[in-house]
């Protein structure tokens, strides 16, 4: 039966296959592309910045692209391994202690970003220390391209059907195959509006005409704290996840609450960063 919220949903869903195509039993699926289009436009996008020396504080960039292609297997390793884990830590945990072999059954699971980005910067301090690396200024690489990553997984998610909003009578509310006969909100599409483009403009400006590379930390501190922030005011408008539902007061959920110390520590990155340079003039 036709609901209000239903003749209000004006976009339709795009009902596209989640794979793409398979071959025997190998299903690509549009979920993995998405993280390979993320870490090789990563890849690709840090390339050019290492390779433009007035960038760099004394026009020397912090690693060479050799080494750059070296550390490209440690992210890949530390979003996959960080994600999956984080996302049976924070979201999947009981379920996991049941039926442990469902840690490795990523069909029946998805990925966090915040376990993610812990594997991530593990990741990193551990190659930048092995290979006489500023640990600061691998992470600021790596912080100013991770939002073409987190673009591409939105889009993904969308793809997916997967992680759609609250219930919603705006006008570009979407009726999602698994989200029952009402409209919602196109969370991953905010997403990847706000933790995507707008993040990724915002620290391509500060790179290229700011010069925040000469102030390691600073690129990694703006990071952290705008997808904090983004992500919060997404959450609002996202459905939390079923297993764990609202934490408090019917409006806290899992991704405010991790989303928080990582905006203090976004913070104080920021601020160590601005004092490092202070005292460096």
């Amino acid at each position: 039966m036709e609901t209000l919220a239903t003749r209000l949903a004006i976009l339709p869903f795009p009902e596209i296959d989640p794979v793409i195509f398979t071959i025997g039993p190998l299903a690509v699926r549009w979920y993995g592309l998405a993280y390979v289009a993320g870490i090789l436009l990563g890849w690709f996008y840090a390339r050019r910045i290492l390779q433009n020396p007035a960038l760099w504080r004394n026009g020397t960039p912090a690693l060479s692209p050799t080494q750059l292609d070296d550390f490209l297997l440690w992210a890949a390793g530390g979003i996959v391994l960080g994600g999956r884990i984080g996302y049976i830590l924070f979201y999947d945990f009981e379920a996991v202690l049941l039926d442990p072999i469902r840690a490795v059954e990523i069909w029946n699971g998805g990925m966090s970003f915040h376990g993610g980005l812990l594997g991530t910067t593990l990741a990193i301090v551990i190659f930048a220390r092995r290979h006489a690396i500023a640990v600061w200024s691998l992470l600021d690489i790596v912080a100013a391209v991770v939002p073409i990553g987190l673009f591409f997984g939105r889009i993904a998610n969308f793809i997916n059907g997967e992680l759609w909003g609250r219930l919603s009578s705006m006008p570009w509310a979407i009726v999602f195959p698994t989200g029952g006969p009402f409209a919602r909100h196109p969370s991953q599409l905010y997403e990847a509006a706000l933790e995507g483009i707008l993040l990724l403009a915002v620290l391509a400006y500060l790179v290229y005409r700011r010069k925040a590379l000469q102030s390691p930390g600073l690129v990694t501190g703006i990071f952290v704290c705008g997808y904090a922030a983004s992500r919060i005011f997404v959450e609002f408008f996202r459905e939390p996840d079923p297993q764990i539902g609202y934490l408090f007061g019917g409006w806290l959920t899992m991704g405010m609450l991790l989303s928080v110390p990582m905006a203090i520590a976004g913070l104080w990155a920021i601020v160590r960063a601005r004092r490092a340079a202070v005292a460096a003039a």
